[in-house]
């Protein structure tokens, strides 16, 4: 009965040495982190920016008794005696990533697109007032220079083509203002679409990343940055373990547009596209659903001239494989204009290779920059919209069905705005308000201001090409 006992410890005690052979070798595995995150630091800034906010009446615009002397007092004196325009800052903090040695930093748009003011603080906490060299709200990317007296330490910059899903990822940020904190986590999947724009192709993580992130660079375990953090999954508006990263190679590309122009020219193709879904590809005689299907062919545009027909299924593209329809719109905008770069489709079962020459996309304008009134923004800060016209590349690319009259583009939506409690969000495409056609930012923000406090208009509003209504509520006065 005792050798039994024994032999019971004994195979005990075996197991347990067992599992702890796993453990050890499982944690000789694990990355070791510090000397690396050691030689990160340095090359990772805190952002931080201050926009002014003006609130209250500016004055009111010329009376009906303007140069009658019997009112101009009466009216000057009522003026007077009206609250005035006050301005309040506000304050928001991201992070960033040294790019160049004198002084140039990648970041996210949304971090200073609205700023007045701009500070970078260091890792050895010195501090610098930043400009803008250029912005691109397309994918969300700034780069920004800080004048330095000597040379700055420099990230090291990745192919994000080659990092692969499950791969070990660190992320270096300003979380709620909390600088330098450190997170690591796994690549959890790539190419992902967020509708977050048209050339959405995010690397997804599950490394904490926080509001403060933004802008701040994901790293590989080689040191390389191979994404700009960006945006997050979230219901409480904190990590859920799913953030989404810019992948580098991308950043690589716009970073050196706007460190040379100040701005980011795009190649244009010319078609409208769509998924090729499983039942698609057996009618398209297709092996399997991959690729990009041509819906419509711009008359006299690039695809045109080249021989692209609609039906077409693109599957590659200037040497490129074209698997999924989201990974077109990137590779075409990020070839050089001028470029005649061969495109392979199915036609009919066979494939062809095309020759086409591409074009620069006309990208859409802002106000005040001579373009047309129809094309420029426009606020309603009572509802929290800003309203920006439809080019023909934009109604391409927001897949706006052809002969639709009018229409006005969401830029950009006031967290918890009426707009937002509607559910409204930028990128959508108002067509109508109250069955009246859109026609231009200018028209619809006076249908707005026409609206009482406590008024419900119905929109109808195209998002990613698909209709639907809103109903959105103006605040009471």
């Amino acid at each position: 009965m005792f050798a039994r006992h024994r032999t019971r410890i004994l195979s005990a005690m075996i197991c347990v040495v067992a599992l702890a052979g796993v453990s050890l070798a499982n944690a000789a595995q694990l990355p070791n982190l510090p000397p690396l995150i050691k030689q990160l630091k340095p090359v990772v800034v805190n952002i931080s920016t201050t926009s002014i906010e003006k609130s209250g009446p500016e004055g009111l615009p010329g009376h009906a008794f303007k140069g009658n002397p019997l009112f101009e007092d009466f009216f000057k004196k009522f003026m007077d005696q009206m609250p005035k325009q006050r301005s309040h800052k506000s304050r928001s903090l991201g992070s960033g990533v040294i790019v160049g040695a004198d002084g140039y930093i990648l970041t996210n748009n949304h971090v200073v697109e609205d700023a007045n003011e701009i500070t970078v603080v260091l890792n050895d906490e010195r501090e610098f007032d930043a400009e803008i060299v250029g912005r691109d709200a397309k994918t969300d990317l700034a780069l920004i220079r800080i004048k330095v007296d000597g040379p700055l330490p420099v990230a090291k910059l990745g192919d994000s083509d080659k990092s692969e899903v499950g791969s070990w990822v660190v992320a270096i940020g300003n979380p709620f203002g909390l600088d330098t904190t450190v997170t690591a986590g796994i690549i959890s999947a790539k190419g992902r679409v967020i509708g977050n724009g048209p050339y959405d192709n995010f690397i997804q993580t599950d490394a904490a990343i926080n509001p403060g992130n933004s802008g701040g660079p994901l790293f590989n375990l080689d040191g390389e940055v191979i994404g700009i953090n960006t945006a997050i999954f979230s219901r409480s508006g904190g990590n859920m373990g799913i953030g989404f990263a810019i992948p580098m190679n991308l950043a690589r590309t716009v970073m050196d547009q706007l460190k040379e122009n100040g701005h980011v020219t795009r190649g244009w193709l010319g078609v409208r596209i769509q998924t090729v879904t499983p039942t698609l590809a057996k009618g398209l005689k297709l092996e399997k659903p991959h690729g990009a299907l041509v819906v419509s062919v711009e008359p006299e545009g690039p695809a045109a001239q080249g021989g692209i027909e609609a039906g077409d299924v693109i599957v590659k593209f200037n040497g490129g494989e074209v698997n999924k329809m989201n990974e077109l719109p990137a590779m075409v905008a990020n070839t050089p204009v001028g470029d005649k770069v061969p495109v392979v489709v199915i036609r009919d079962g066979d494939e062809k290779t095309l020759h086409v020459k591409i074009a620069k996309l006309d990208e859409t304008k802002v106000a005040d920059d001579g373009s047309p009134a129809s094309e420029r923004k426009t606020s309603d800060e009572r509802l929290g919209l800003v309203l920006q016209g439809l080019t023909d590349a934009l109604r391409e690319q927001l897949e706006v069905p052809a002969g639709t009259v009018g229409g006005v583009l969401i830029a950009k939506v006031t967290p918890d705005s009426a707009a937002a409690d509607a559910g409204l969000r930028a990128g959508d495409v108002i067509v109508s308000v109250d069955q009246k056609p859109a026609k231009s930012p200018d028209a619809l923000r006076d249908v707005f201001r026409k609206l009482k406090g406590g008024d419900t208009a119905l929109l109808y509003i195209l998002r990613k090409g698909e209709p639907s209504f809103v109903a959105l509520e103006t605040p009471k006065d």
